[in-house]
């Protein structure tokens, strides 16, 4: 039995599978200091008799194997987890081998393999919600190299009517400053959600979000690239990005039917605990 660990800066969505990735239970349990979070994870998993375990964790993390802190959660904002040797205590809890990336690189691994890009060999999967993060399969493999992406800090240009500062307290106004859920409404005084009708805050963020993916294509050149989180629950973003990356891409490079290549989530809001479980699968 495979065991999954999908470790979002809110809560923590721990999963059990069987080998054809069947969930057969999960729970959510809320993210608050590593010690009570911790102790409720490990009172799920020790009802079970697993074989490995998958993790995507909200970062940065260290994914370097060669460094003093791999499997640690380093530099993020939630105070009580900096430097926290996450990797470390699931193992010293259980003896069986374990899988360890980024949150949305399991997001990426789930949809190549069982969502929308299956049938893929490369996709970059971004999620635009309170934050946002990019994960990202490339020939087949997860992409990470001294460090891992994060595509949610890419800068961008301002738009033109842009008045905004950004939220971001390491970038003011890079990518997830200024097109992530709490800029949106900042900027605008309400939630997305209740601003589905405002054609400016959606041709904004679809301003932000192609530029994204303009950068994305142009240096690694996905077959797909799948758009979640909360705020592409606002369904016509969809187009407006799509209509927004091919003005600025301008025929540059050769790109699949927009249709096909700028889609949403084939797994919905299991993307990233399918994708744990399969980091487990591959750990084992």
């Amino acid at each position: 039995m495979f065991g999954a660990i999908e470790a979002g800066g809110t809560k923590f969505v721990c999963a059990v599978s069987d080998e054809n990735f069947t969930i057969k239970e999960r729970v959510s349990i809320p993210t608050t200091t590593p010690e009570e979070t911790m102790t409720e994870v490990f009172s799920f998993f020790d009802q079970y008799e697993l074989t490995a375990i998958g993790i995507g964790s909200f970062g940065p993390i260290d994914v370097n194997k060669e460094s003093d802190t791999y499997g640690y959660i380093t530099s993020t904002p939630k105070t009580a987890w900096k430097f926290y040797d996450f990797l470390g205590s699931v193992k010293n809890r259980y003896s069986v081998p374990i899988g360890w990336t980024t949150d949305v690189n399991a997001a990426a691994l789930g949809e190549i393999k069982l969502g929308a890009a299956k049938g893929l060999k490369s996709c970059v999967y971004l999620t635009v919600g309170t934050g946002i993060g990019g994960g990202a399969v490339i020939n087949g493999e997860l992409l990470e190299g001294y460090g891992h992406p994060e595509m949610g800090h890419i800068p961008v240009r301002l738009h033109p009517n842009e008045t905004y500062k950004g939220t971001c307290p390491y970038h003011g106004d890079c990518l997830e400053g200024i097109a992530a859920g709490p800029a949106i409404e900042g900027r605008f005084g309400k939630k997305g959600h209740l601003l589905a009708d405002q054609e400016e805050v959606w041709e904004m963020e679809a301003y932000y979000l192609a530029q994204a993916l303009m950068n994305y294509t142009l240096i690694l050149s996905p077959e797909r690239i799948v758009l979640g989180g909360g705020v592409m629950k606002q369904k016509q973003l969809y187009p407006l990005v799509r209509q927004k990356f091919a003005e600025l891409i301008n025929d540059y490079v050769q790109v699949p039917d927009l249709e096909q290549y700028i889609v949403a989530p084939g797994l919905e809001d299991n993307a990233g605990i399918l994708g744990s479980l399969l980091l487990a699968a591959d750990a084992e």
